[in-house]
């Protein structure tokens, strides 16, 4: 086995911010297992709030050179070697890819699901301005769900905004940890009002037990507070959908158990991603199906896309050619 992994940067059109600040860049990881005749990849995004950089996920995934290439890691065996996290997705879905290419069938097969269909995904309108936030919904109005970044002051502002220019679109919001329980006893019935469905980790992931005792207008999100299977207990009575994204389960084989683990609990599913290309989204379109919310916009955000990339028409995006992913 042979192992490469490479940082990439793609950049983002425009700027794309949130409660945690602005960014005009995408910086993935990818890694590609190749045995000799067969080569597999994936992506992951270090993410700063867990305490990743591009530096330490890229050491993390070199501290497992030797055992993989000695051929004494297999994908099981690297569910123990790293934790959850971004580079232990990356090389999780290579392994994915790689058992693909080699036996000449999908992931979906070889993980004993249906085959995929397409699904509809939010389209994120980053934090901004009232005034250009509505801007933004009105060039999306067709969009049938919209994702709202939001911080705390001037929210409602935003939320109206937005609904006055996409009158038929559903809307969801993220707070990213940027609200205060004032805020949030102020702006729940009033989303509520709106017809927003959703609100995303208002509080953040060590402060959210304040939850047990609030009201909820409307259907709560974890995001940060939700990581892999062992999270998901802590969730139950706070929060009613849990956000399952890859490089915070640290891949596809521990996100397909935190699925069926979020299910057994009655939390309903959310699919999201970071801003990234086609080739972190792939796995997570598998993950996707039968969603009740999904987030797999990354590549919409991007100035562009890596080749094969996934097919979007409008907000309806199509499962991955074997070129891509899987």
């Amino acid at each position: 086995m042979k192992l490469t992994a490479e940082a990439e940067s793609w950049p983002i059109a425009g700027t794309f911010t949130i409660s945690r600040g602005s960014r005009t860049r995408a910086e993935p990881v990818v890694v590609t297992l190749t045995d000799g005749q067969h080569s597999g990849r994936g992506e992951c995004v270090p993410y700063a709030r867990y305490g990743e950089t591009v530096e330490s996920v890229l050491g993390q995934i070199e501290s497992q050179r030797g055992a993989l290439e000695g051929d004494q890691l297999d994908r099981e065996g690297l569910q123990a070697a790293l934790p959850a996290g971004a580079a232990r997705n990356a090389l999780d879905c290579a392994f994915w890819d790689l058992e693909a290419k080699r036996s000449g069938q999908p992931v979906w097969r070889l993980a004993g699901l249906p085959a995929p269909a397409p699904v509809t995904t939010a389209y994120t309108l980053s934090l901004d301005t009232p005034e250009r936030m509505g801007r933004q919904a009105a060039a999306n109005a067709t969009r049938p769900l919209l994702k709202l970044k939001l911080t705390g002051p001037e929210d409602l502002e935003r939320v109206r905004a937005v609904r006055a220019n996409a009158l038929a679109a559903t809307i969801v919001v993220d707070a990213n940890e940027g609200w205060t329980v004032e805020h949030y006893n102020e702006l729940a019935p009033a989303l509520r009002d709106l017809g927003v469905a959703m609100i995303e980790q208002p509080f953040t992931a060590t402060q959210d037990e304040v939850l047990h005792d609030l009201d909820r207008p409307v259907p709560l999100c974890a995001d940060e507070s939700c990581h892999d299977t062992e999270t998901l207990a802590g969730l139950v009575g706070k929060y009613d959908i849990v956000n399952l994204k890859l490089d915070k389960t640290g891949g596809l084989t521990e996100g397909l158990k935190l699925k069926v683990a979020a299910a057994e609990l009655g939390l309903d599913l959310m699919v999201g991603c970071m801003v990234a290309t086609s080739l972190a989204m792939a796995p997570a379109v598998l993950l996707a199906q039968g969603a009740k919310l999904v987030d797999l916009d990354g590549p919409l955000l991007l100035a562009r896309d890596r080749e094969h990339g996934l097919r979007f028409e409008g907000s309806t995006v199509h499962p991955p050619v074997p070129e891509l992913w899987g």
